[in-house]
């Protein structure tokens, strides 16, 4: 008996134990509140991604809550350091999701991050929604849709084709030669559906060269690919090596337009090319600041009185993504995330500065993109392309 008493009294310390730490670690909800988490790039190679989309969210979420907020609360939020490093996104998502007790999460910026956070938003039930990861298969795979996954920016496939047409009917190119990023699901899928539409146009790629993330000398595929006859030259990939693409390959006197995707939108670019190198480069995005639409002027005057800058594309998606993850807040009436994603499934012509859309089956938006030229390192022109 005192042998079975003894064992009594050891559980029910372990069960009061077990009690308090689960207290001490989850945050309860608050009761006057609704906390949003984000997830993002604040250090590492994509740090400008992510800083870029934090400061239109937060500037979304202060207009918001000067206003009064949503369902008569003010909206709070987390934010966490994912490092441009997947694993480190898949603990922060963790964390939002059961330790923080948010009711949405925004974020990561990039595919990589963003993939490596979908199943922890699954597995608890939590809407992820990100502002610019591109990748066709973020939102659904091979093996379905993924059901708590969206996202507010067209993919690879979108900008591929964008590109390609525009290759072929603005510029009037024959010949290719692309440069891709082989160590991100960014520059494989741009490089892909890019290839697959302008050789379906008739055009033919007359070289394809392959680099990885944090290269710094491009000079032997500079050299290799500089006689070849090519009328364009494609870069798939992000701004840190594009930057420097474009810098050797104009002091190798390759003067052929240069074209990208919406990861050459950084002003890091203009830092590591230098503004001379930077004629004859276009690259597809999500909005631009040369666009005198009411809606957009109106953004980029309050942008540039709280930043004291142009904003770009990162801010304008970051922006939108704020206004649109409370827009769905309202709609479901409720901080329950299973309400919330009901709404954003249900989301219809959504008025934002990069455009009006609705989600589709798969979760991703209907919309515009544009492509932009740059002369002298800055935005000289845009034209919109519609899906």
């Amino acid at each position: 008996m005192l042998k079975q008493r003894f064992l009594v009294s050891i559980l029910a310390v372990i069960t009061a134990t077990l009690v308090l730490f689960t207290g001490c670690t989850q945050t309860s909800k608050p009761q006057n509140e609704i906390k949003i988490g984000l997830n993002y790039e604040l250090s590492g190679a994509a740090a400008s991604y992510g800083q870029d989309t934090l400061n239109g969210i937060l500037m979304a979420l202060d207009e918001i809550n000067a206003a009064g907020g949503v369902l008569g609360k003010q909206i709070t939020y987390v934010k966490l350091d994912n490092k441009t490093d997947p694993a480190e996104s898949t603990s922060v998502a963790t964390r939002l999701a059961t330790k923080e007790n948010v009711s949405v999460i925004l974020g990561p910026a990039t595919t990589g991050a963003t993939k490596a956070s979908i199943p922890v938003a699954d597995k608890n039930k939590v809407p992820l929604i990100s502002a610019s990861a591109t990748a066709d298969d973020v939102t659904v795979d091979a093996k379905g849709l993924k059901e708590y996954a969206y996202r507010i920016c067209f993919n690879d496939s979108f900008q591929g084709t964008v590109m390609a047409n525009f290759a072929t009917k603005n510029l009037n190119a024959k010949n290719a030669v692309v440069l891709m990023d082989n160590s991100s699901d960014y520059g494989k899928g741009l490089a892909k559906t890019f290839t697959e539409t302008f050789t379906k146009n008739g055009g033919a790629i007359a070289a394809q060269e392959a680099f990885v993330k944090d290269e710094k000398d491009f000079s032997a595929i500079l050299t290799k690919i500089k006689d070849k006859a090519f009328d364009i030259l494609l870069i798939a990939g992000y701004y840190n090596e594009a930057g420097l693409i474009i810098k050797q390959a104009r002091a190798l006197g390759i003067d052929k337009p240069v074209l990208g995707g919406d990861g050459l939108d950084s002003p890091v670019l203009g830092e590591l090319a230098g503004k001379t190198a930077l004629n004859k480069v276009y690259f597809s995005n999500h909005y631009s600041s040369l666009d005198k639409d009411p809606v957009i002027v109106k953004f980029m005057n309050g942008f540039r009185t709280k930043n004291n800058k142009d904003p770009n594309a990162f801010n304008a998606l970051g922006y939108d993504l704020g206004y649109f993850a409370v827009d769905a807040i309202k709609r479901a009436n409720s901080s329950e995330p299973i309400k919330i994603k009901e709404a954003l499934d249900n989301t219809t012509e959504f008025k934002g500065v990069t455009g009006r859309f609705s989600i589709d089956k798969n979760h991703n938006p209907v919309k515009t993109a544009v492509v932009i030229e740059l002369k002298d390192g800055v935005q000289a022109s845009s034209v919109k392309v519609e899906p």
